[in-house]
């Protein structure tokens, strides 16, 4: 298929890459060939080399596999942002285990939906999880708990030899700690698994944003080929000289391929960052560590922005040369402050959990386009679609449904078998989100499919109404979504959030929109709200704005 978009890569980036075919854990080992003593992560002032951190993975795999983790086991994987996360996504992966990476903030009934789900019986955790998983535990899903503490990173750093147990170490009702797993033993060799490329790697659940999540199966080969593609992507960086500012969850697939995978791809140092609401804190990490890459989510951008010691220089941020920001748009005034605070490149891209983690990115240092999620990644092909038939392509500039094909694409949902047979047809992945393509490749999100508003019979698309009321000089952020009325049926409504000290009506805001915007796609209702309900990466959640609205309503 002719793909326009080639001709606007950056001059560095191929249309075409080689994939080793390896696992995911072979960039951990090739870095720790490499730059053994170069540190993998920074948390607290304490480095954990490279050459640690595979040792470390190599001996608690081993662990695992003595505890009963068979090849193809689903294994939990609930923490934030520590070196421990780093440790045990790639243990269990050495040990041929799937790793399923839950959010330490979810309750009970989202952390005994996944576990289920997937079928997990082990579970890797900070001490913060494990009253939830106790209540979980309560309710029939039985699992093995192997505990670790912020504080067990000081032991990580540390040097290992002579530190081992002549026992082994007992489980106290099902759980372990994870200091005593690493101590057992008295070799570093490598699990006798043996991994491949199209085994399973990761499952991956949807923010539930549209539904019930799904765990999209993520095989070795999916994020082996998407860490590969961003690491050709961002133009310029070297191997071993790099620092990642690593704020986004790591449990979600964005920080986990972005932040991490790519970032031991390039044998860089991670900067952990625990809490990336605490500016101060972030912004003390940059000053200190100097990162040279940081992908993030708008709201980072936007909080450094207008965080006070920033606007009065205190802090130099001139480290910063590639940012990549996803999850939700990236408004034109927010990346054109951070780049001139920076002085480096702050590009929009787009991804999902089905292609963990993305498909498209604007250039790091070619054109952006405002508004565009950029253009198709290397060995990725992209399609708009009829929202009818869905197969019949539309003529450039027309909406219709974003679908992709690619080597990161998904092995389809776990226990879904006829979501599968809608979500992947002769290799392309439907992506559920409406979009346009310009005449050069640039691709533009209009909305998704399943959320748009039929008011009158006529299509409104969310987003669209998002982006004109976002732009009045009092709002700091809104959220529109479709809500039921008596007599009228479906009708639109925004949620509204002012800027501190801000002042604003209701009817002032349906004034912006209408000399914007034609009248049925003007919101009849608009509600001031504090904060908006996103996911753990920024997503706005509508259904939970349609759900406050009935809940309104008894």
């Amino acid at each position: 298929m002719e793909k326009p978009w080639i001709k606007h890569y950056d001059a560095s980036v191929p249309a075409h890459l080689n994939y080793p075919a390896e696992p995911l854990f072979w960039f951990l080992r090739q870095a720790a060939k490499r730059f053994p003593a170069q540190s993998c992560t920074i948390f607290n002032d304490l480095s954990i080399s490279y050459m640690r951190m595979e040792q470390l993975s190599n001996r608690l795999a081993k662990q695992l596999v003595r505890l009963g983790v068979c090849k193809g086991d689903r294994v939990g994987l609930c923490m934030p942002n520590i070196p421990q996360f780093v440790l045990g996504f790639y243990a269990i992966l050495k040990a041929g285990g799937v790793v399923v990476a839950l959010n330490p903030m979810y309750k009970r009934s989202e952390m005994s939906f996944q576990l289920a789900d997937a079928g997990v019986e082990m579970v890797l955790c900070h001490t913060g999880a494990v009253p939830v998983l106790r209540e979980v535990e309560q309710g029939g899903i039985a699992m093995r708990r192997i505990i670790t503490r912020v504080e067990d990173a000081d032991f990580l750093a540390a040097e290992l030899e002579g530190q081992y147990l002549s026992t082994k170490p007992d489980q106290v009702a099902g759980e372990i700690g994870l200091m005593e797993m690493l101590q057992f033993g008295d070799e570093d060799e490598v699990p006798e698994v043996e991994v491949t490329p199209d085994d399973p790697a990761v499952f991956q659940y949807s923010g539930g944003t549209t539904g019930t999540p799904k765990g999209a199966i993520g095989l070795h080969r999916n994020l082996v080929a998407n860490t590969i593609q961003f690491r050709a992507w961002l133009a310029g960086m070297q191997e071993g000289q790099e620092t990642v500012l690593t704020a986004i969850p790591l449990y979600h697939v964005y920080g986990m391929v972005i932040a991490m995978s790519m970032g031991i791809a390039l044998g860089a140092r991670l900067i952990l960052t625990l809490d990336p609401r605490n500016f101060t804190d972030l912004l003390e990490k940059i000053e200190r560590y100097r990162p040279s890459i940081f992908p993030g989510v708008p709201g980072l951008y936007h909080g450094i922005n207008q965080h006070p010691d920033v606007q009065v220089g205190k802090y130099d941020l001139s480290s910063i040369r590639a940012c990549i920001s996803g999850s939700a748009p990236l408004l034109r005034d927010v990346k054109e402050r951070f780049e001139t605070l920076t002085g480096g490149k702050l590009v929009e891209g787009y991804g999902l959990s089905e292609a963990p983690t993305a498909t498209h990115c604007n250039p790091l240092l070619g054109e952006n386009r405002t508004g565009s999620i950029g253009l198709p990644l290397p060995d990725v092909e992209a399609r708009i679609v009829d929202l009818e038939a869905g197969w019949k392509d539309v003529p450039i500039g027309t909406p219709g449904e974003l679908i992709v094909r690619g080597p990161q694409i998904m092995a389809g949902y776990h226990n879904r078998l006829e979501e599968n047979k809608l979500a992947v047809r002769d290799g392309w992945l439907y992506t559920g989100d409406v979009a346009r393509m310009d005449a050069d490749g640039y691709f533009y999100l209009v909305d998704r499919l399943k959320e748009v508003i039929k008011a009158g019979g006529y299509q409104v698309w969310p987003r669209e109404v998002e982006e004109v009321i976002v732009q009045h000089p009092a709002v700091l952020e809104t959220g529109v979504a479709g809500v039921i009325r008596p007599g009228r049926g479906e009708t639109v409504k925004a949620w509204v959030v002012l800027k501190p000290g801000a002042t604003c009506t209701s009817e002032e805001i349906q004034w912006w929109c209408e000399q914007q915007l034609v009248q049925y796609k003007s919101p009849t209702e608009v509600e001031f709200v504090e904060r908006l309900p996103r996911t753990g990466v920024g997503k706005l959640l509508r259904r939970e704005l349609v759900r406050m609205d009935q809940e309104r309503g008894k």
